[in-house]
């Protein structure tokens, strides 16, 4: 009984912990964000209620979704042919596979955007009047660079395999699929129909995971010079630090949101059983 009571006491103790770890500095930032513990600041919400108004605040959200929608596109239609094919076709190439996918964990990210920066500077001056030299300057045009839809696409590549490489162990594909293709389903309809809906799970977690990182990115966009919604929240934090703080618990509220979301839609509901 004794030692039940220290087991407990030790659980207790290390989520005490952890909790303080994330919530105290969460707590610190919304006391600093409504101006409480500031001589020269006045208490209210002014910081959260500016923030739909402030200059440049609907443009960066804007940019970051669209960049955000085309990464995930981009991801999955990537990764879930290719995934599903070496799985039924080529399983010996699985192991590549997976080095290719985890191999932008070893590049950070200054490493990734100096080596891109460096060919953006290199490609207009040696493909002038070649058509490859307008598929640079649309690369990077401002109002949709495609450059960061890349660089992103590369960086989410481990998180997004791994995921859905778990999601595929999950089920049984080679049945599914080869069920399908019996009752004469087409590739297409087989991966649409059968694959993905068993994949739901992985897919909406993809999903999430890739959201995230392009919400969160800052060092690929600041570099090439634009302005998605990380680079805006730190432009403004030197004359504005309330209220990039306040975007920022906003954010992070919203993405624990979009979490429990995702998580409730992709948990598969089990049947009542019957007396």
């Amino acid at each position: 009984m004794a030692r039940l009571n220290r087991t407990g006491y030790g659980r207790g103790a290390v989520l005490l912990l952890t909790g303080m770890y994330f919530l105290v500095p969460i707590a610190c930032a919304i006391s600093f964000s409504v101006g409480i513990g500031g001589p020269r600041q006045s208490v209210g919400l002014d910081a959260y209620t500016g923030i739909f108004g402030a200059d440049g605040f609907a443009s960066s959200l804007t940019l970051t979704l669209k960049l955000a929608t085309a990464t995930i596109v981009l991801v999955l239609g990537l990764l879930v042919p290719a995934l599903v094919t070496v799985r039924l076709a080529a399983p010996r190439l699985r192991a590549l596979v997976e080095i290719a996918c985890t191999l932008p964990l070893v590049v950070p990210a200054v490493a990734l955007v100096a080596g891109i920066s460096t060919v953006l500077r290199w490609g207009p001056d040696h493909f002038a009047g070649t058509p490859l030299f307008h598929v640079m300057v649309a690369l990077q045009a401002p109002e949709f660079p495609l450059v960061l839809v890349l660089a992103y696409t590369l960086m989410a590549l481990p998180l997004a395999y791994r995921t859905l490489d778990t999601g595929l162990s999950a089920v049984d594909l080679r049945v599914l699929v080869e069920a399908a293709r019996s009752c004469g389903a087409s590739w297409p309809r087989t991966l649409a129909h059968v694959v993905l809906p068993n994949l739901r799970g992985a897919l909406l977690n993809t999903a999430f995971l890739t959201l995230a990182l392009v919400l969160g990115e800052y060092t690929v966009a600041a570099v090439l010079g634009y302005q998605p919604f990380a680079v805006w929240i730190v432009a403004i934090s030197g004359s504005q630090a309330q209220m990039s703080v306040a975007v920022s618990m906003v954010g992070l509220l919203g993405t624990w949101i979009l979490l429990l979301a995702i998580s409730a839609t992709g948990r598969t509901r089990r049947p009542k059983e019957t007396s």
